[in-house]
């Protein structure tokens, strides 16, 4: 066991302990000096024996109570791995005398601290305290929502996955449970995970042959073998857990967004060189939702082929999604994983709620202490005891790269065997090769200097590897050419909550413009996506849940579909656009702080909404939007029209026999709730209408923020809404003083009333078409 989880385990007891503790004080006569547990911190450890440190601390305390027995009856624990000092039952007067011996820094008196969530929920405002402006509380954890997961599978025994206090399943279900192997529909679903499905005949089909379990460790069935989906499904809708962490690190209660709504897992990707899905398993899950009755999907999947396969044809979830927004259904997507580059963003069909990733606000600081004694700090989430100091080696690049990358180096290289490497590099997957190539290398750890801003990411698994800053990655370096026998010391990473830790846009995740169809904004919304700590499977068979962190828009999507069902459950008859404009107008632009966001890139930039689209997501504020932007069917039959779609291939979506408009429809007017223009010539209009969702006397009017060199013009200005107006219509007029080419800038409209602020964001690009004539 590491000495961080270790740590975990003291804390848990020690809380346990103070509990019943009281219980018993409270009983005391009170003419009895009332004992309280103390902690006597002694500062840094003077003897490297735990067991001479234990002594030396009974020793100390002997002198104070007069017994060796009085003393072993009051120490409750001793520290003695990190620090020197002790925790001790003391009267008041007692504690006075330990804190005058020699040695003791400080004695303190134990406080209950309550316990937090593994973060990314309480940094959103949907903490589980019960205060009455919390949509949690509003919708009773979105108990009755079905929450649909389309993924790899699921790991029933995990305790995220309890049905303890909820009710019975809602009676609309129809869905089920199908056992396989080792996974039994009887034993394995309740109240929690009613429906449990899979799907892998068409990935045979593909394949060419059965799928063999064996070889590919796999369970035909809806059993997870990859971890993902139970990943995903503890974020979307997971019961509390309580004291859950990674070794330590992150530890907090895990939960869902909705911990009240039911899950249903559509297993439909296989444990195939990562994870494969087949379009036909995925689109036969789709319909299995459809008629199940789900409420919310979640889809954290995605198409190498994008942005390509769906100009050319659609996919299955392009085809799914349709249909099940067609019924109701919110459809969640990922934005996929291919940023920080421009024109990566995914699923970008208007029907679909898109998300990208962002960071929240902790890190995992590690110090490194060079041989001069200076700390510098990292990132990284090393756990367990590290060796003390080692040889710190700077390797020789044959290639003759500066800096050194790592990336050239062979397996048979003997110069970082048994010491901890230095190595620059200028991305994420630069850093992997280069950790991984140090590790074959047999490399006692590796320090990865990246300047590409994505410092908070972890480099790989079961192997010490920190991030560090170029410039961290320097100072390093001229430490190792000013010193004969540079050594190093890798310390054990803590969790760090809070400021100084920015809000990001992640490194990782995709970026808009959409290629499809650049006029509709891509992605929707940021949600957390970054070190997200969730389900994972056990390690260890004998035990039923393990944890671990992950990272990707996978982890981002199922944050917003907990979030979509919590405003399900608060207003059951908005449609998903609706939902989705709520999400996306009300979304934070800078962190819940109020300090800016970055997107991380080469360069680190401020975040724009090609980024995270809205901004972060903002749940209390979507549950009360002011106005949302709606939109239906027809809307998105006006869209496929506008694509160049024929009727025939409109027909496969719809089902139904259309007809486009003879006229040419602007893809512009699609009653989004944003605004985006990619080749702006002289002036256009646009129109929106608007429905009020809240007070039914209201009055708003028009903010404009312009882009560079944009000039935008709102009619009517000011919109009235009673009780026989409740939705109105407005132009939007949008011209360009440019007269040359320019690349996008960004601005917003907003509609205010004195509560709601109605935000929608604004992206122009001035494209004036170049003449082609003979120079002649």
């Amino acid at each position: 066991m590491s000495s961080l989880h270790h740590g975990s385990l003291i804390l848990i007891f020690l809380a346990s302990f103070i509990l019943i503790l009281n219980e018993k004080v409270s009983s005391v006569s009170p003419a009895q000096p009332k004992s309280k547990v103390h902690i006597v911190y002694l500062g840094k450890r003077q003897h490297h024996d735990p067991e001479l440190i234990t002594n030396i601390h009974h020793e100390m305390l002997t002198t104070v109570l007069g017994s060796k027995e009085a003393s072993v009856d009051s120490m409750i624990y001793s520290y003695r791995h990190g620090f020197s000092g002790f925790a001790a039952k003391l009267t008041e007067a007692q504690a006075q005398a330990v804190s005058e011996l020699p040695g003791v820094v400080q004695v303190m008196s134990s406080r209950l601290h309550k316990l937090k969530t593994t973060r990314s929920w309480d940094y959103l405002g949907l903490s589980s305290s019960h205060s009455s402006t919390n949509l949690l509380y509003e919708t009773n954890n979105g108990d009755g929502i079905i929450i649909g997961l389309l993924d790899t599978g699921i790991w029933p025994e995990s305790e995220v996955f309890s049905d303890k206090g909820l009710g019975p399943i809602p009676s609309r279900w129809k869905g089920g449970c199908s056992s396989g192997q080792s996974f039994n529909a009887t034993k394995h679903c309740n109240r929690k995970l009613i429906g449990a499905r899979y799907f892998f005949k068409g990935l045979e089909a593909e394949i060419g042959e059965p799928l063999n379990t064996t070889e590919y460790l796999e369970y035909l069935s809806p059993r997870d073998a990859l971890g993902h989906g139970t990943h995903t499904s503890s974020i979307a809708g997971g019961s509390p857990v309580v004291n859950a962490s990674y070794y330590g690190l992150g530890f907090g209660t895990v939960r869902g967004g909705a911990p009240g709504a039911r899950l249903a897992m559509y297993k439909v990707c296989w444990n195939l060189e990562g994870g494969f899905c087949s379009d036909a398993d995925i689109l036969k899950a789709f319909d299995k939702a459809i008629h199940d009755g789900v409420d919310v999907l979640s889809v954290s999947l995605g198409s190498d082929d994008i942005p390509f396969t769906e100009i050319i044809k659609p996919d299955s979830i392009l085809i799914g999604s349709f249909h099940a927004v067609a019924q109701g259904i919110s459809v969640v997507c990922a934005a996929g994983n291919g940023g920080p580059s421009a024109q990566t963003v995914e699923n970008t069909a208007p029907w679909i709620l898109t998300v990208a990733a962002s960071s929240i606000d902790r890190s995992f600081p590690t110090p490194i202490t060079l041989g001069n004694n200076r700390t510098v700090m990292g990132q990284a989430m090393l756990i367990g005891n590290l060796t003390g100091f080692a040889s710190l080696v700077y390797p020789d690049d044959p290639h003759l790269q500066s800096p050194s990358s790592c990336l050239y180096m062979s397996p048979n290289d003997t110069s970082v065997a048994g010491k901890v490497a230095l190595c620059f590099t200028s991305g994420t997957f630069e850093t992997q090769f280069a950790a991984s190539f140090v590790k074959e290398a047999r490399g006692l750890g590796v320090i990865i200097a990246e300047n590409s801003g994505n410092t908070q990411a972890s480099c790989i698994s079961d192997f010490p590897c920190i991030k560090v800053s170029y410039e961290t990655g320097s100072q390093i370096l001229y430490y190792i050419s000013s010193t004969r026998h540079p050594h190093v010391r890798l310390s054990p990473s803590k969790t760090h909550v809070g400021k100084p830790v920015p809000t990001n846009v992640a490194y990782f995740s995709s970026r808009g413009p959409s290629f499809p169809s650049p006029a509709v904004l891509k992605p929707d919304i940021a949600g957390p996506g970054a070190q997200i700590l969730g389900a994972v499977l056990p390690s260890d068979l004998k035990k039923n849940t393990e944890f671990a962190f992950h990272s990707g828009t996978s982890m981002a999507t199922p944050h917003i579909a907990g979030i979509v069902a919590l405003l399900k459950s608060l207003h059951p008859h908005w449609s998903p656009a609706a939902i989705k404009s709520a999400i996306v107008t009300t979304g934070w632009t800078t962190d819940p702080s109020g300090e800016p966001i970055f997107a991380e890139g080469d360069p680190t930039k401020l975040a724009d909404p090609f980024d995270f689209g809205g901004g972060i997501v903002n749940p209390n504020r979507a549950a009360d939007p002011g106005l949302v932007y709606d939109m239906g069917t027809a809307d998105y039959i006006h869209y496929l029209c506008t694509l160049g779609y024929n009727n025939s291939a409109i027909f496969q979506f719809t089902e139904q026999s259309i007809r486009c408009p003879t006229r040419e429809h602007s893809i512009l007017d699609l009653n989004l709730p944003s605004i985006t223009i990619p080749s702006l010539q002289n002036s256009t209009s646009l129109t929106r209408n608007v429905t009020n969702v809240g007070a039914v006397n209201s009055t708003y009017k028009a903010s404009i923020i312009s882009p560079a060199g944009i000039t935008i013009t709102v009619k009517p200005d000011t919109l009235i809404f009673n009780s026989t107006i409740k939705t109105v219509t407005f132009s939007v007029t949008v011209s360009s003083i440019h007269q040359v080419n320019t690349e996008y800038s960004f601005g917003s409209l907003t509609w205010v009333d004195g509560v709601h602020a109605v935000k929608s964001p604004i992206s122009v690009r001035t494209m004036i078409e170049e003449s082609y004539a003979n120079d002649s």
